[in-house]
């Protein structure tokens, strides 16, 4: 049986890939996560034993790192990295852990898969890229130079740029991708649109940063999993693939979808500060991945996912409730 070595596997990407994996492959998947608080147990549990392993630890413990990535010897065998700290209000608070865990554990990984000759795929973010104006016909590809703006994005552009010099300097072979913004479940209350759902569940009333035009392009955390999975199957070693769904929506229009499934009027929100450094805009071309690779994705459109999403965290309450207070507290006390 094939194995794949999956850090960051008990966070919200991370873990839907698992269940990804076990639903469309026969892989076993040995799961190395720090379980910091975006980390969940709940996300992996209920499924096989026999085919899913967790390994509670860090990245950047390079003696554990290099046991693991030592049993991945038989062919086919690899390493996907989506272990990160993310948040990028976080960032903002304290940028060490994003520099620890993002580029040193980057680099300790990066240097067990160069010893033990192992296949790796880095999962990264659009956010490297910065941002785009509204009105600007272009989006991200595979060329668009990087222009970081939070911690977070330093960070990951910095995670980035190690891999592609030990491909290019020591041969690893490794493959990349930046992905847009995702959603769907197992996502930490934190986080835009599952906070979003939680208030209105909760009996509180939708935030919106600042006047709501910053744009994302969304994407459902099973279609991002799908792509990576075809990445690990068709891509080219050395080579990066942009992850995008097609969904671009501004911040007020996400809100207001929410509101209208979920029976609320669309103007039923309030405006909070907005985010230091906000970004305006991210969008996607996933032109490479779909033409040489043949990906779709699976969701037809953002609306489909977004119930899907909604019904998932209204069913989901026992998981999500008891994190609620602690971070509406800390949103509070920023005025957002």
């Amino acid at each position: 049986m094939r194995r794949l070595l999956v850090t960051g596997g008990a966070g919200f990407i991370g873990s839907n890939f698992v269940h990804y994996l076990v639903e469309q492959t026969d892989v076993h998947v040995t799961v190395l996560d720090k379980m910091t608080y975006a980390a969940s147990r709940e996300a992996l549990a209920g499924l096989p034993p026999e085919r899913v392993e967790l390994v509670v630890g860090d990245i950047c413990d390079a003696a554990l790192v290099d046991e693991l990535v030592g049993g991945l010897s038989g062919e086919g065998d690899a390493l996907v990295h989506y272990a990160a700290e993310s948040h990028n209000d976080n960032s903002l608070n304290d940028p060490s852990p994003f520099v620890q865990t993002n580029i040193v554990g980057t680099f300790t990984l990066l240097e067990a898969v160069r010893r033990h000759g192992v296949r790796m795929h880095h999962v990264s973010t659009d956010e490297v890229y910065g941002d785009l104006e509204l009105d600007d016909p272009e989006r991200f590809t595979e060329a668009t130079a990087y222009a970081p703006s939070s911690p977070y994005s330093a960070s990951k552009a910095g995670a980035d740029h190690l891999v592609r010099a030990w491909v290019r300097s020591f041969g690893v072979a490794a493959t990349l991708s930046n992905c847009s913004n995702n959603y769907g479940p197992w996502q930490h209350v934190e986080k835009f649109i599952p906070r979003q759902i939680t208030n209105l569940l909760s009996g509180g009333r939708v935030k919106l940063y600042g006047s709501g035009q910053n744009v994302r392009d969304w994407i459902h955390a099973d279609d991002h999993s799908s792509a990576v999975w075809t990445i690990l199957e068709k891509g080219r070693i050395g080579q990066t693939y942009l992850i995008g769904a097609d969904g671009e929506k501004s911040n007020l229009e996400v809100v207001r979808l929410i509101l209208e499934a979920m029976g609320h009027a669309p103007d039923d929100f309030d405006h909070v500060n907005d985010r230091p450094g906000h970004d305006l805009r991210y969008a996607i071309d996933s032109t490479k991945l779909r033409t040489e690779l043949g990906w779709r994705p699976a969701y037809g459109s953002f609306e489909e996912g977004l119930e899907r999403t909604i019904e998932w965290y209204r069913t989901h309450q026992d998981w999500w409730a008891p994190k609620k207070a602690a971070v509406e507290a800390a949103y509070a006390a920023q005025g957002q």
